[in-house]
Order: structure tokens, then sequence, then C-alpha cells
């Protein structure tokens, strides 16, 4: 009788420890994922600020023939003569039969530069991807613009009119002591441990982007007006 007592009670302590760790697993995911989409809500408001901007006319008119769209919604620019920035971003790519946007997949943002600058700044961005070789860039693992791949700052302004002929076009809103954010020289580079949290294993941007052989319902509201967006725009050209 005594034996079995001590098997019974040992038996309820496996039983705890395994339940507390899965407990403690299936919390750990949870808190990694609302860091995730703590991001993609921020993505979805400024994205809204950007398609409701009347200076940003060109992003509007164009999103609809971007292949791809990357939005950091914050990235922090700080320094004293040698200057960087960094945040993340979330990136939507364009399917082209179907029109449907799919995404997120997370990607880090950084910057080093030179010169005399002080002072730190916050901005929110959207970079309008506008080419194949744009978007197959970020399918790997990383892109340096201006080096890898073209870019340029977006035009801005209401009656803005520029035919821009870049792989990525970068629109920027900041406030700080820096004028704006410059993207030339940006490294772009995929977070495998971001995507692997919001998606519960280990996928690469083609099986999130062109396959979507990965889905999570969270971000179906930004994917859904990024969609609204661009039909509605191109519509209007």
């Amino acid at each position: 009788m005594f034996s079995k007592a001590i098997a019974a009670g040992a038996a309820r302590k496996c039983i705890g420890l395994v339940a507390f760790a899965s407990f403690a697993v299936f919390n750990g995911q949870a808190l990694a994922q609302t860091e995730q989409q703590n991001l993609v809500n921020a993505a979805e408001t400024t994205f809204s600020n950007f398609v409701r901007d009347p200076d940003m006319t060109w992003l509007q008119r164009h999103l609809g023939t971007a292949r791809a769209v990357l939005i950091a919604p914050q990235v922090v620019k700080a320094g004293f003569i040698f200057g960087g920035s960094g945040g993340r971003g979330v990136l939507f790519a364009r399917n082209e039969q179907t029109g449907r946007w799919e995404g997120p997949a997370f990607y880090n943002l950084a910057t080093a530069s030179v010169g005399f600058q002080a002072g730190v700044a916050v901005a929110e961005s959207v970079t309008l991807v506008m080419t194949e070789k744009g978007l197959n860039t970020l399918l790997a693992h990383s892109v340096k613009l201006g080096g890898d791949a073209s870019v340029a700052a977006g035009p801005v302004g209401a009656g803005a009119n520029s035919d821009v002929t870049t792989d990525f076009i970068a629109f920027s809103r900041s406030k700080g002591l820096y004028g704006g954010l410059n993207l030339e020289g940006a490294v772009i580079g995929v977070s495998n441990d971001w995507n692997e949290n919001y998606y519960g294993r280990g996928v690469l941007p083609p099986d999130i982007l062109l396959r979507a052989s990965v889905h999570n319902m969270q971000a179906d509201r930004l994917a859904a007006a990024i969609t609204r967006a661009s039909s509605q725009r191109t519509s209007l050209r």
C-alpha cells in the first residue's frame, strides 16, 4: 500500500511537471507571437496613414502595380557623427493572378551613415517593390539597397507625378531632428525567428509570399486593407 502511494504521488508530480512544461512552452510561444502581432497591428496603422495622406498620392496611385510592399511602422535613427537606423517591417507580395496580397513575412532593416548629425528621429516607412528583381532579392536572405537593387525616394506632394524606374521606391514620414529617412545603403534581411514564431514552424519567405503554404488569420485585416487600397487606386488611374 505504501509503495502504491509513493508511485501515485510520483505520477502526480510527473503529470504536474509535464503540464507546467507545456504551459511554459505555450506561454512563451504566445508571448512571442504577441510581439509579432503588435508589429502587424502597428503596420496596419502606418499603412492607413499613408493611403490617407494627401501628400502620398503617387504611392496611392501606383500601389496596384507594385509586386510587393514593405511596411515598417517604426525605424529609429540616432547618432552623433556616426549615424544609423534600425527597425522591423512586414512584407506582403501581390499575387498577379488573383490580385490578393499574401503575407506577412517579417524583415529587419539596418542602415549606417557618416556625417555631422545629432539627435534622434523615429520614422514610419512604406516601400513599394516595383520589379520582379526587387522581389526576388527579398526572397533571398538579405538585400542591400543601392547595391543589390536600386532604390529611390518616392515622389511626395499632392501633385506628384514622376516616372520613377527603380526596384524599390521608399516613402517615409518622420519626427525628430532628421528631415527624413534615407534607405540608400540599407540592408533588409529576413527575420527567420519572427517568421517561425508567427507561423508556428520554420518557413521561408517564398512559403509565405508565393506559395501561401502558411497563414495567420490575425494578419487578414491588413492583407485585406492592402488588397482593397491597391484595387481602388488601380481603377482610378
